[in-house]
């Protein structure tokens, strides 16, 4: 081992020499071994020698860098073979702690009994070598971050520059050369209705009026293509509605970029007067940006310090706007809950058509309701403003069904709200028969489209669709849309459910009553039921007229309580009482046997009251004979307008397993009317809560001499007026009136 080899290493390292596959090349002399004793004296600058002394050119890499070595800085276009690129901001990674830990091992090695000291050497170089190279690299990056770093000038004048296009006097809009928005200032801001974060990255036109975006994108491209300035006038869509300006589109070429387009946004009457055809600038008359910009007639300019901050200033200028708009969706709101209470009728479609229109004079230009009809979304109503050709728009919105490409269609699946502030798809709501969108027919340019729900199911969608001249909506307007929504679903689930309550009942009540009564003759038979007004349940009255040993009966009845109980207790009554009288003609004894009957099963504590009648001919007068459990009435009406009230009496079936049955007789002359009821008619209370019961015998005298339909119709018809149409129990009335005596 020559301890002199690793001098010339050492030095050929800390003189920019790079070794040769990673090998020390061979000496060409060696120094004297007190210089080389240890790693420490090794490493002194003192004691290295020059690449001159240390080694032959023909074995000796190329030095890095010419810098001397106690500055390890590269000059700016000679970084080191190895260094990271310029641009790279993250520097090479170097373990401290891993450097430490190889330090500590080496020293370690080196106290060991028979140590060799030339490898250990190698191996201290070559950490010293990589700390070398880590420096190195290290320097050139932060080097070439001060070269690309732009000066304190540059920054200051890009800072100048940014404020001058914020707080310039008018709109300016800074689009790509695609018309894609890349910034806004505050005043362009302050025209559109938007915050500049919302504006960027979305396209020009979509902040353009609907008959102005088609001419508009036209002069964008035909100004980035040509590289000429262009004026024209349009609409722009502000938050209060349209604004009419005319734009000046100046192309910016830029040397590290594509260009942009510089637009302005002027208020100028006169020239928009002049101007009715946009005309491209030519070079010889191109316009000047200044004068442009002074064309303009744009609202005061904001002081840069004296006003205060942009925030409280849109506060102070929208908080009362903001709260006269808070206070109309709450009454809009308010409206709405309060026409879908007062839905007497129970009509799902008459329901919708009513919120549609208050909709459309309320809170948006044009109102589409779409119902899932047959598993699929069918087009409902379509309602806009009144006047004009809004008809025959409506009719032809109305005759086209959502896609499954337009906004309701996909509203309807993922029942998820959509809102677009600014539409910009022309072909959201679908297509025309004669091609044209439908969202340019209607002239919209904001669009808000909500489920029909009510957090279980989804009935439909309800989109809302304002034009221009009322701005666009805002996330409040999602947020009462919304409830709106919910509400009108809530509705059409009660509707359908009473829909469906209803039908079953009229069913089931029908099967309680007779379809036609039958021709008796010599006697004139008419009856009716009016149902509750109050609730949804089956009734427990009943009636009946049927065929009997020596002549006909008639029985009429009312049971306690409704619902699905009483109805089964209603219909075990009648037939009963219908099969009973098949085999016995006294009408007491038919009451007896149907108390047998009812009481022989648990009603749960309901009871049942009913009148029976036999009736018989003795020559030309008729004789009935009337059983009674508990049943009001009934009325004879004479034929010279006398009114007769008749008792009741008995105990009412099912109640007691010992019936005890009132009997009565009467014969009715030619003329001579029997009226039967229920206690549903003297129950009949006003507004005032006085009781029909107690002027029934008057009404009945101003009926006398009337068919049997009439006095049934006319008995209605008072009661139902007589309760302001609440009527809060059943009610039917069954007349017989005798004419002649059969043959």
């Amino acid at each position: 081992m020559t301890n002199g080899s690793a001098r010339p290493r050492s030095s050929a390292r800390r003189s920019g020499a790079a070794p040769t596959n990673g090998r020390v090349p061979p000496p060409e002399s060696t120094a004297p071994p007190k210089d080389t004793a240890s790693p420490k004296d090794t490493a002194s600058p003192k004691d290295t020698a020059s690449p001159k002394d240390t080694a032959s050119p023909k074995d000796t890499a190329p030095p890095r860098n010419p810098a001397s070595p106690k500055s390890s800085v590269p000059p700016r276009n000679t970084a080191p073979k190895n260094a990271a690129p310029a641009g790279n901001t993250v520097p090479p990674e170097f373990d401290l702690a891993e450097l430490a830990a190889r330090r500590d091992a080496l020293q370690q090695a080196a106290g060991l009994p028979g140590a060799q000291f030339r490898p250990l050497l190698d191996a201290a170089f070559a950490e010293l070598d990589g700390a070398i190279d880590a420096l190195t690299q290290g320097q050139a990056l932060v080097a070439a971050r001060r070269a690309e770093a732009p000066a304190e000038p540059v920054r200051a004048e890009r800072r100048m520059l940014r404020a001058v296009f914020q707080e310039a006097p008018v709109p300016l809009f800074l689009l790509e050369r695609d018309g894609t928005v890349r910034r806004v200032n505050n005043r362009a801001s302050d025209l559109i209705g938007s915050r500049p974060a919302y504006a960027a990255g979305k396209p020009f036109t979509l902040f353009v009026d609907l008959p102005s975006r088609a001419a508009v994108q036209t002069y964008l491209a035909a100004a980035a293509r040509t590289g000429r300035a262009r004026q024209t006038e349009c609409a722009l869509l502000s938050e209060e509605g349209v604004v009419h300006v005319r734009l000046t589109v100046e192309p910016i070429t830029l040397p590290e970029d594509t260009g942009v387009l510089l637009v302005a946004a002027s208020a100028d009457g006169a020239a928009a007067a002049q101007a009715a055809v946009p005309q491209p600038v030519t070079p010889g008359t191109a316009v000047p940006r200044a004068a442009a910009a002074g064309a303009a007639k744009p609202a005061p300019a904001r002081a840069a310090r004296a006003a205060p901050p942009r925030a409280a200033h849109d506060r102070e200028a929208v908080g009362p706007r903001a709260l006269q708009t808070m206070a109309r969706r709450m009454d809009l709101l308010t409206a709405v809950t309060r026409l879908l209470l007062e839905n007497s009728t129970f009509s799902e479609s008459l329901t919708l058509q009513r919120c549609a229109r208050l909709l459309a004079g309320e809170f948006a230009s044009w109102v589409v309701v779409d119902v899932v009809r047959g598993r699929r979304l069918r087009r409902q109503f379509a309602v806009g403003p009144a006047g004009g050709e809004s008809e025959s728009i409506a009719r032809t919105a109305r005759d086209v069904d959502p896609d499954p490409d337009s906004v309701p269609w996909q509203v309807h699946q993922s029942r998820k709200s959509l809102l677009q502030a600014r539409s910009d798809d022309t072909g959201m709501l679908g297509v025309a028969p004669d091609g044209v969108p439908l969202l340019l027919k209607l002239g919209a340019t904001s669009v808000l489209s909500v489920p029909i729900t009510d957090a279980q199911h989804s009935y439909g969608v309800i989109t809302l669709c304002r034009q221009a001249s009322e701005g666009p909506f805002q996330i409040a307007d999602l947020a009462l849309a919304e409830e709106l929504g919910t509400h009108l679903g809530v509705a059409m689930r009660v509707d359908r459910l009473f829909r469906r309550r209803s039908e079953v009942a009229e069913a089931l009540q029908a099967s309680l009553l007779p379809r036609v009564l039958p021709d008796v003759p010599g006697i004139e038979l008419a009856a009716a039921y009016m149902g509750a007004t109050e609730g949804l349940d089956v009734g427990g009255d009943f009636y009946d007229v049927y065929k009997i040993p020596g002549g006909w009966g008639l029985a009429i009845g009312d049971v306690a309580g409704k619902g699905q109980e009483a109805a089964a207790l209603t219909a075990a009554a009648r037939y009963a009482i219908r099969v009973i009288a098949h085999w016995e003609a006294d009408p007491v004894r038919v009451l007896t046997k149907a108390n047998d009957v009812l009481a022989a099963e648990p009603s749960g504590g309901r009871f049942v009251t009913a009148k029976t009648a036999h009736m018989a001919w003795r020559g030309s007068s008729l004789h009935v004979s009337l059983g009674t459990a508990g049943h009001p009435g009934p009325a004879v009406i004479r034929s010279d307008g006398r009114v007769e009230m008749l008792g009741g009496g008995g105990l009412p079936l099912g109640l007691f397993p010992v019936a005890q049955p009132g009997l009565e007789e009467v014969d009715l002359a030619q003329g001579d009317l029997l009226f039967f009821y229920t206690d549903g008619l003297t129950e009949t209370r006003s507004p005032d809560m006085r009781y029909y019961e107690e002027r029934l015998p008057d009404e009945l005298v101003t009926l006398a001499g009337r068919s049997a339909a009439e006095v049934v119709a006319g008995v209605q018809a008072r009661a139902e007026a007589f309760s302001a149409g609440e009527m809060r129990d059943d009610l039917t009335v069954l007349a017989l009136r005798v004419t002649d005596p059969p043959g």
